[in-house]
């Protein structure tokens, strides 16, 4: 067999970088110094090629190069649907199939790679039966936040010994902190005391996600090893109610890289972590001595003030005591979203669920403001979560923002947003479906007869109001919010807390005990090939349907095609408030229905993509199986699936069904 000439130069490239990627030169080297060392005799004066060879293939060196090389059979561009491009004859096979995301690492900086070597213990799936292949299972997804990267596992089947096998790179010197061509040396990593933010979420053979633990690590132990590696077993808390219960361990390794020249001792690290913990405690006990007082002289100003909604502390999903405060930062978006109302809708799109109580007693709901990465990785939250991450996205954009604390009708507590304007205008935002209400206060001295607007919101009474900078309770002589007056600056109405004492726990940085604000990550979906594999999904689970009631079913796809655009304006009126395109679209169904025919269409929305669930929910509706029903004569059928991708793995999902037939009277 002969080769082209620069087939047979490819040839010698790949085998040369082979043998280098296995170090082939230390390796002859060392067994070059054996060989003269022992197996020649002392008469020997030179060593031939042929010893030599002998020596290699005895200690197995040439087995190893051959073991390690293959050559696969080419496969033709036109069968993979790619483009005519040049690549190379041959190349070497890796004998693991598994698929690496492969990295660039800076030389100059410093990196974390964490491993996490599989869990135990999860006794609550100690009798999880061995999902069969195929079957759709409970699952765990490990998240991970660390200085602004974020990174999640592969999910693995949900049992007593999870196989959670991952790897991940996190780079230390981050975020611009002091000269960024530097490396971090182990004093600078010392002062680093961002920990690790480890999510652990559930999520069953429905889609519906659990949070089974929130955990922060101190990554910092690793310091004082020796080879720059250390082993480490984690055991995870449950959350709410469970927060002192063991959910499992997970067993992981650190490794530095690269090592560092000069380590730490043990006593150093642990110096340095007393000092922090002493140093937020101090800083948290003098804000709770100021909040007592703030507190006695906010009730002293009237009586009626001890039964108004004034929530100065929230528990978190650890059951950690915070400052409502510091669940608000400022979060920019960056590309993600474009507007504050757009970022309404993103935040309105996070599916509700309030935090369970075991027993289910006592009637009142189990207080739980979540952390914000263990919200948006759970994808759902109460109504504060929620109201917190809109608060903060729209300080992002600009806009001077506040989580109200109050009631609604049959005094159920509540929380939304509220913005101020530069001209005094007051705007509530309700973060659970991103309406927007104009407040105009009542004035309760106007004569009887004299009009007076009518609230539109469905907001009661208004205890507090808070963001990431300021605290201000309700002391007027009424909370009603048809009667509130939101000017801040006045003392007689509203008893602020002083800002620097808010800031000594909430800004970033003040203590080590707050969680760090991770970034938003991209959409999770492709909406054209989710919005397709819905529709097909749908329009076969309606001709089966309509087969168990013995009817046929004949699709009109320009029909499915012109209820697009009205999916597209049900889209852009939720994240505007404005309406338009509908001329259009009735314009369009006029020409698509013939005369004599009747046209109907059933709109619905949903939270998630999965078929069947989206199809029971429709079929729920008369309205709708009315159409999916329809007997007639000339019977055409229609359906489109519009997939809106949202940050994160929010989705707003359009489906309209609609049928067309012949009126026979």
């Amino acid at each position: 067999m002969s080769l082209p000439p620069e087939k047979a130069s490819e040839l010698k490239q790949i085998i040369h970088n082979h043998l280098i990627k296995m170090n082939i030169h230390r390796k002859i080297r060392d067994v070059l110094a054996e060989t003269v060392r022992e197996d020649l005799d002392p008469g020997h004066s030179s060593l031939s090629e042929e010893d030599f060879l002998r020596a290699l293939q005895r200690r197995g060196i040439v087995d190893d190069v051959m073991k390690d090389l293959h050559f696969s059979k080419e496969v033709p561009d036109t069968e993979l649907g790619l483009q005519n491009t040049p690549k190379p004859a041959t190349h070497f096979i890796d004998k693991d199939p598994t698929k690496l995301k492969k990295t660039n690492m800076d030389p100059a900086r410093r990196y974390l790679y964490l491993q996490v070597l599989g869990g135990k213990a999860f006794l609550e799936h100690l009798q999880e039966p061995e999902p069969l292949p195929g079957q759709v299972c409970s699952t765990f997804t490990l998240y991970l936040h660390f200085r602004n990267q974020r990174f999640r596992s592969k999910p693995v089947p949900c049992a007593c010994e999870p196989d959670l096998q991952e790897g991940f790179l996190l780079e230390i010197h981050r975020e611009g902190l002091g000269d960024g061509s530097k490396m971090a040396d182990a004093t600078t990593m010392l002062s680093i005391c961002d920990p690790v933010h480890l999510v652990l979420i559930k999520r069953d053979a429905s889609s519906e996600t659990t949070l089974v633990s929130s955990y922060f690590l101190d990554w910092r132990t690793v310091l004082s090893s020796p080879s720059g590696k250390t082993s480490i077993a984690v055991e995870l808390l449950g959350v709410g109610s469970e927060c002192k219960v063991t959910a499992g361990v997970l067993n992981m390794s650190l490794d530095l890289y690269p090592p560092l020249s000069e380590i730490l001792s043990p006593d150093i690290i642990t110096t340095q972590q007393s000092l922090e913990r002493q140093k937020t405690a101090e800083k948290e006990r003098l804000f709770l001595v100021y909040a007592k007082q703030w507190w006695r002289e906010f009730l002293e100003i009237r009586p009626a003030n001890q039964s108004k909604l004034v929530k100065i502390f929230a528990q978190d999903e650890n059951g950690v005591n915070r400052p409502v405060c510091s669940y608000v930062r400022v979060l920019r978006a960056g590309r993600l979203l474009e507007s504050p109302r757009q970022a309404a809708r993103f935040v309105s799109l996070l599916g509700l669920e309030k935090a369970p109580v075991v027993g289910g007693g006592g009637g009142g709901k189990q207080e739980q403001w979540c952390s914000l990465l263990a919200f948006l990785c759970r994808n759902k939250g109460d109504c504060e979560d929620h109201a917190t991450l809109l608060c903060s996205l729209l300080l992002g954009f600009g806009l001077d923002a506040y989580v109200c604390v109050g009631t609604k009708p049959k005094s159920l507590a509540h929380t939304w947003v509220m913005t101020r304007g530069t001209d005094s205008t007051i705007t509530f935002w309700e973060s659970l479906t991103a309406h927007r209400y104009l407040h105009q206060a009542i004035d309760p001295d106007a004569p009887p007869l004299a009009p007076q607007p009518r609230p539109s919101y469905p907001y009661r009474t208004i205890g507090c109001v808070f963001n990431h900078r300021s605290f201000l309770a309700n002391c007027q002589p009424s909370d009603a919010v048809e009667l509130c007056s939101f000017a801040f600056h006045n003392q007689s109405q509203w008893k602020a807390m002083s800002e620097e004492a808010v800031g000594s726990v909430c800004s970033p940085g003040s203590t080590t005990s707050l969680p760090p604000l991770p970034p938003l990550c991209g959409p999770s979906l492709e909406p054209s090939a989710a919005s397709n594999q819905l529709e097909l999904e749908l329009r076969y689970l309606v001709v089966e349907h309509r087969k168990d009631l013995g009817l046929a079913t004949v699709w009109d796809d320009h029909l499915s095609y012109v209820l697009s655009s009205a999916l597209a304006a049900y889209e852009l009126e939720r994240c505007t408030g404005t309406s338009c395109g509908n001329e259009e679209f009735q314009d369009a169904v006029r020409r698509a229905v013939p005369d004599g025919h009747t046209f109907k269409g059933f709109p619905i929305h949903f939270l998630h993509h999965n078929a069947r669930r989206a199809f029971a929910t429709c079929l729920r509706s008369p309205f709708c199986d009315e159409i999916v029903c329809c007997r007639g004569d000339h019977v055409r059928l229609a359906v489109r699936v519009r997939v809106f991708a949202y940050p994160e793995s929010a989705c707003a999902v359009w489906v309209m069904f609609a049928c067309k037939y012949r009126s026979v009277l």
